[in-house]
């Protein structure tokens, strides 16, 4: 088993012939592309689709494989200077093609009769979903000309301001016992079993923040009036409508997750109440113990055993699953130790054209990192699940995204905490899974809530840092409740989380909630109904590019308009809950 992935399946270097002749036919394509968009006639609707989704599907992928290479390449190799070069060219070229993007959806926009021509061709008929979308979408399109500045305008606009709180965020250092340390090194202290140690890395994060809060309330700040005046632009009532449509979700979906969520938000502050009375706190958990181990899990892995743990445990569950983590682990498609250079964190990326993914993590031998390549695999499951679509048929919306991969890791707990005999080890296995809960629960309601608040004040004012920390004071009040300690809560989250800072993707918090729960809703019906549900659950997997939200879940049965399926997830904690309380009195 190697330690790091191969992507000779794509490349085999910069300087091969491969590559060199591909980058120059992205030009070549380029100006084929806005040629033909630009000479679409009327009269032959069928002609003309048959003969654009040809060339979009040629360029998908070319531009795909050239983008996985460089961005795989720099993400094992951030200081990859190739890499960064190449990436900055194709966004270029992918740039000079919006013009004739959008020519090409407002003429089909025109076409009265788009569902007859669609029924007119096997290949339309698939791409069905991709046109009568594109028709609908095109109420919300500006001119082609206004369409192409913008996509330049965003480079050194909302694109520029979001690499401002980048490198902000990536270069400022905290001091921490007389050492300048960085911020992801600063957090990670959150975790650390000693308290003092955590307590100390809260104070000096919350420090560090005065140094960088003014650039960064910039940079919120103007995205966020970016998004609102394109909003306005394209004709929507809200950037969180805009971002609903274009997840083809129904407010009505939304509404119902929330107000499960609200009913049991108690119970997630019931736990963290638990787990502050354990570290020795009366008024709810300080911010800085939200994330202290508990119980102990002191047991190591190798790449090795994380490979048999999981084909034992997936074995059980689908052989396609099985078959496909056992190749991931043998033919190279995954990069598993930290090195220097290489990004943090963890990731799929799908190869459809070749049928295979690529997932970087950054294992250290602990349980925790096998859930993560249960987690990172469980996208791979899901790319294995949609290959059989037209290449244009790749992409599912964001709600949808966190669905297999979430799936996975509850098959994975929950057999781990069945199979805990010592308690200390099953304690830290549901501390493990409740913590993660409760900040797919709480810490992302308070995001959603800030996020609201600022794109409501924002065309009135401009929020500088004093405002932005009492806004987020306040939401994390309103989430967190009595289950913190609200004289130790964070009001910089606003600056150090990186969702915030994207002119093209707003309100990315909430569908952390939505994949969470509807996994867990999923999972709760494949205890319910066995093996039988898997076929279902497959189904609906290889649903998500082409059919909405609502109709996906559909497949399995469920109505996710109605908050009686969200209930029932979040009820499932209710006994994970329980025995959590149980044990901290016994061990604690």
């Amino acid at each position: 088993m190697n330690s790091e992935w191969s992507l000779d399946i794509l490349y085999k270097g910069y300087d091969t012939p491969e590559f060199q002749n591909d980058m120059k036919e992205v030009g070549n394509i380029v100006d084929r592309f806005n040629e033909a968009a630009a000479n679409l006639d009327p009269a032959k609707p069928k002609e003309m689709l048959l003969k654009v989704i040809g060339m979009m599907e040629e360029t998908s992928s070319l531009f795909g494989r050239l983008y996985q290479f460089c961005g795989l390449s720099q993400a094992v190799n951030t200081s990859d200077e190739k890499a960064a070069a190449y990436m900055g060219q194709l966004q270029a070229r992918s740039s000079a093609m919006t013009k004739a993007r959008t020519a090409f959806e407002k003429y089909v926009a025109a076409i009265d009769d788009l569902d007859a021509v669609i029924a007119s061709d096997e290949k339309l008929a698939d791409y069905g979903y991709m046109l009568r979308n594109i028709k609908e979408d095109s109420k919300h399109l500006l001119s082609e000309e206004v369409e192409e500045v913008m996509a330049l305008y965003d480079i050194s606009g909302g694109g520029a301001w979001s690499d401002l709180q980048s490198m902000l965020t990536s270069s400022v250092t905290a001091d921490y016992r007389g050492e300048k340390v960085n911020l992801s090194a600063i957090r990670n202290k959150a975790y650390d079993p000693d308290p003092a140690v955590r307590k100390e890395a809260y104070e000096a994060e919350l420090a560090c923040y005065d140094k960088i809060k003014m650039p960064v309330a910039f940079a919120l700040n103007n995205i966020k009036l970016q998004v609102l005046n394109e909003c306005r632009l394209r004709g929507f009532e809200s950037p969180l409508a805009q971002v609903l449509y274009y997840s083809r979700m129904k407010p009505e979906t939304l509404d119902a997750l929330f107000t499960a969520m609200k009913e049991y938000m108690p119970m997630f502050r019931e736990y963290l109440r638990a787990k502050g009375e354990a570290l020795g706190h009366k008024n709810g958990c300080p911010w800085y113990d939200m994330f202290a181990p508990m119980g102990a899990n002191d047991k190591t892995y190798t790449t090795e055993d994380a490979k048999a743990y999981l084909l034992n445990i997936f074995s059980g569950f689908d052989k396609d699953l099985h078959d496909m983590v056992e190749r991931a682990f043998d033919e190279s498609w995954i990069d598993f130790y930290p090195r220097e250079g290489k990004v943090g964190g963890a990731f799929c990326s799908g190869l459809k054209e070749f049928r295979q993914s690529r997932v970087l993590t950054n294992f250290d031998g602990s349980f925790s990192d096998i859930v993560t390549l249960a987690h990172e695999l469980g996208h791979a499951f899901h790319n294995l699940n949609i290959e059989d679509h037209r290449p244009l048929n790749d992409d599912y919306s964001m709600p949808v995204a966190e669905t297999a991969s979430t799936f996975n890791e509850h098959v994975v707990m929950d057999a781990a905490i069945a199979a805990a005999a010592d308690p200390r080890e099953k304690l830290a296995l549901i501390e493990s899974q409740l913590m993660d809960t409760t900040q797919i629960i709480l810490d992302i309601y308070s995001r959603f809530l800030i996020e609201k608040g600022v794109f409501e004040h924002r065309e009135e004012e401009f929020m500088f840092p004093d405002a932005l920390c009492e806004m987020m004071l306040n939401a994390q009040k309103e989430a967190y409740g009595d289950g913190l300690d609200p004289e130790t809560l964070h009001p910089y989250m606003w600056v150090c989380k990186s969702h915030y800072y994207s002119s093209g993707l707003s309100y990315y918090n909430w569908p952390y909630a939505f994949g969470g729960l509807f996994a867990r809703g999923l999972y709760a019906k494949y205890i319910a109904e066995g093996p039988s549900f898997v076929k279902k659950y497959r189904e609906l997997l290889h649903a998500t590019p082409v059919k909405s939200v609502e109709d996906t879940a559909l497949i399995a049965g469920i109505d996710i308009t109605d908050p009686d399926f969200w209930r029932m997830s979040l009820a499932s904690y209710r006994e994970k809950v329980d025995e959590f309380k149980r044990l901290c009195k016994e061990l604690y």
